[in-house]
């Protein structure tokens, strides 16, 4: 089916010059766009491939549109008018309205008809799932659990007994909302499982990766505020609080009872310890180990870039010395 390049041009927003009517088939890159496909320059390393392109059409800001004489989109954001084109041009596939006849649905649950729930799917007693719900092979949903409208599920995602999901969510494969908090007490020899009683509440249009793990809280709830974007392979701990579009790459861990803020960016391998608050539009760069509060917006890192081991022992000898170092030169400057 596709579109019109007037057609796209509405969706995202974007300045059009060229034939309005040409119609648009499906996205492509640079170097491999045909005649009935829309490309996009993503970074100025790929600006030469525009005098070579076959592209029916090219998503470019301002700048890079001066380069070019095909037909175009121009933006201010390129990137955000791309990713508005191709949810245009490739919609999800939304599987068959019912329920499979290999689902188990227990008569209490709460289903509204046009949700679609796939084979070997579980709802539990008292959950309520809403319309156009999404809930994909192999799902389980726990007792009382609410699933919120439009809300996409992917095969094998767990949601624990009350726990709760807005509208226009999406989550991938395997992850696991509501597991239980990692809480013990030791009675001197051995550790003993503290109950979790809270839930996991998740608010409208939060994307959550595959394998990402959301404990529910031990007493109050593990909230998920909207817009939030987690990547795989997150591990959210019991009564986390991430504020309103906030995003996180993969590998991120956040410890128990931590408050992170709104539109804040976590980069991969982000270790967070727990008790503390980040303030809102703080910006963690890969593998940084956050230890403290932070309490005023700005771009953070900690570590130490990669270097050839033979300096990285030089250096970490030194670093072993700094102590009495410092020390000696307080005393030098004493003395002077």
């Amino acid at each position: 089916m596709g579109a019109t390049l007037a057609e796209l041009a509405h969706r995202c927003d974007g300045e059009l010059r060229g034939d309005p009517d040409y119609r648009i088939i499906r996205i492509a890159t640079l170097e491999t766009a045909g005649p009935h496909e829309i490309a996009f320059v993503a970074d100025k390393k790929y600006r030469s491939q525009l005098a070579t392109t076959h592209a029916g059409a090219v998503v470019l800001g301002d700048t890079d549109s001066r380069n070019y004489s095909g037909n175009m989109l121009i933006s201010k954001n390129p990137r955000l008018c791309f990713t508005r084109v191709a949810t245009v041009l490739h919609p999800p596939i939304r599987p068959q309205i019912g329920i499979h006849e290999k689902a188990v649905i227990h008569d209490s649950a709460e289903v509204a008809t046009d949700a679609a729930i796939g084979p070997n799917a579980v709802v539990e007693s008292g959950a309520r799932v809403g319309s156009r719900v999404v809930i994909e092979p192999g799902c389980y949903i726990g007792r009382d659990a609410v699933i919120g409208d439009g809300t996409w599920l992917y095969a094998n995602v767990s949601i624990g007994a009350n726990c709760v999901l807005g509208q226009h969510c999406i989550v991938h494969h395997g992850a696991v909302i509501g597991s239980d908090g990692f809480g013990y007490a030791h009675d001197g020899v051995r550790w003993e499982k503290t109950p979790q009683l809270g839930r996991v509440i998740i608010g409208d249009e939060v994307e959550i990766g595959a394998n990402t793990s959301i404990d529910r809280g031990a007493l109050g709830d593990t909230v998920i505020e909207r817009g939030v974007k987690l990547d795989n392979l997150i591990h959210i701990a019991h009564n986390v609080i991430i504020g309103e579009n906030t995003v996180m790459a993969a590998c991120v861990g956040i410890a128990g009872s931590t408050r992170v803020g709104k539109r804040c960016t976590l980069a991969g391998q982000v270790g967070v310890v727990g008790h503390i608050e980040i303030a809102d539009d703080v910006h963690i760069t890969g593998a940084t180990v956050v230890s403290h509060t932070i309490r005023e917006a700005g771009t953070y890192s900690s570590g130490t870039p990669i270097e050839a081991y033979s300096s990285w022992l030089k250096n970490a000898a030194r670093m072993r010395q700094l102590d009495d170092m410092a020390r000696r030169l307080k005393k030098l400057e004493q003395k002077i």
